[in-house]
């Protein structure tokens, strides 16, 4: 019996753990800011044809095409397209896209610049936009805001080792 006296005291150790608590809540209140953002599209231009002949302006037998460019845009020269052979089948198709001319300063605030796809929005207005935290309760009011961000949040964490 003597040899398990030591075990008997080994078994009825108690067990100690470190416990935290804590509670925490924050609220995120944002307005956005004015923003522009565009893309400015390149020009382009294309031919085709089967059975055709093609004079330029210069009475050149060329396709056509682009020419010095301006503020971003050149110039270009359209064909003049005839039947090469009176009653045979033939086929001609061109086009053209314009591409936005390049402004020659910064764009204005408030203003809206010459591109073809433009995406702007104006600042954000807090209005009666509203936020409250009391004994971990969170009120959040959007109210007559506009362009805002409000995110609330409330955490518990419990932490046993």
């Amino acid at each position: 019996m003597k040899k398990l006296i030591p075990f008997i005291f080994l078994v009825s150790v108690p067990a100690y753990a470190d416990m935290n608590h804590s509670i925490s809540s924050s609220v995120k209140f944002e307005s956005l800011s004015a923003a522009s953002t565009a893309d400015k599209i390149g020009s382009s231009y294309s031919i085709s044809g089967n059975n055709v002949t093609t004079v330029d302006s210069n009475s050149a037998a060329t396709i056509g095409g682009f020419g010095s460019t301006t503020n971003g845009v050149p110039s270009v020269t359209f064909p003049s397209a005839t039947q090469a052979t009176s009653g045979e089948a033939f086929s001609f198709a061109q086009s053209y896209v314009e591409g936005d001319a390049t402004p020659g300063s910064a764009v204005t605030v408030g203003t809206v610049p010459n591109f073809s796809d433009l995406t702007s929005t104006s600042a954000g207005s807090v209005g009666t936009a509203a936020v409250a935290l009391d004994n971990h309760s969170i009120t959040m009011t959007p109210g007559t805001g506009t362009g805002i961000v409000i995110t609330g949040q409330f955490v518990v964490d419990l932490t046993i080792e």
